[in-house]
């Protein structure tokens, strides 16, 4: 089983912190595993693989367009987070898939294709590079700390992966996304020709993590209002809604 909290609009920092906070009593309490469904300010992070040479301006040209800068402790280099990004941090304990980081990252992109699949999409992986893709065009980085239990033997997972469903791609012209040059980045809204509801992308989300995962959601916030007839096709359905 996993909780479920959807924040809203929050600053980097304040999720960071609640994140090392879920961690310790995951690790100490027994508290149960945590999927923190959120969105960011305009923010860019950076990785413990970052390169400054993929950020494009200074510091201070940063905080002029009113973009805060964070190094951070996950994997990988420097993204851009904002509003219209669905951010998800997976605060999970890998005890039960075997403690394997490796599958773990693999995991992480299977939830997120079988969620853009309930949009008529084809997305898909690109060796070498983690992530999701849509053609050429990323749609959702992935970015993961695993932190080591401190009263058993295993993992807890911090950080996580960032949607592009309706961000403003435009803050991306101002880094080298995940240090890859030779391809572009795109979003749900752009793909579909409309703004999606971030509450559907996140009960899709939901969705798949309990499938890949075999863990059962506790949210009560799940949307009643896209509920289906019985004799309808689904996937006609989101064709239809968002074409």
């Amino acid at each position: 089983m996993f909780e479920v909290q959807r924040l809203g609009l929050i600053p980097y920092q304040e999720a960071w912190d609640l994140q090392k906070k879920l961690v310790h009593e995951i690790d100490h309490e027994g508290l149960p595993s945590q999927l923190l469904l959120l969105e960011h300010p305009h923010t860019l992070t950076l990785g413990r693989g970052s390169h400054i040479e993929n950020l494009l301006f200074s510091k201070e040209q940063y905080a002029e367009m009113g973009m805060d800068l964070v190094e951070i402790d996950r994997g990988g280099d420097v993204t851009y987070h904002g509003p219209g990004q669905l951010v998800g941090y997976p605060i999970f304990d890998l005890a039960t898939q075997g403690n394997d980081a490796h599958a773990y990252l693999r995991q992480l992109e299977e939830v997120l294709i079988i969620a853009l699949r309930r949009f008529g999409l084809q997305p898909t992986r690109k060796e070498p590079y983690t992530g999701v893709w849509i053609g050429e065009e990323k749609v959702a980085a992935i970015g993961v700390k695993f932190n080591r239990a401190r009263t058993r033997k295993g993992y807890i997972t911090s950080h996580g992966f960032a949607l592009n469903v309706n961000s403003d791609l435009q803050f991306f012209q101002t880094i080298i996304p995940c240090g890859i040059q030779e391809y572009g980045v795109t979003s749900l809204e752009k793909l579909l020709g409309k703004e999606i509801d971030l509450s559907l992308v996140m009960d899709y989300v939901i969705e798949a993590v309990e499938e890949v995962f075999d863990w059962k959601a506790k949210d009560e916030r799940r949307l009643s209002s896209y509920v289906v007839e019985d004799e309808e096709d689904v996937l006609s359905w989101i064709r239809r809604e968002y074409q």
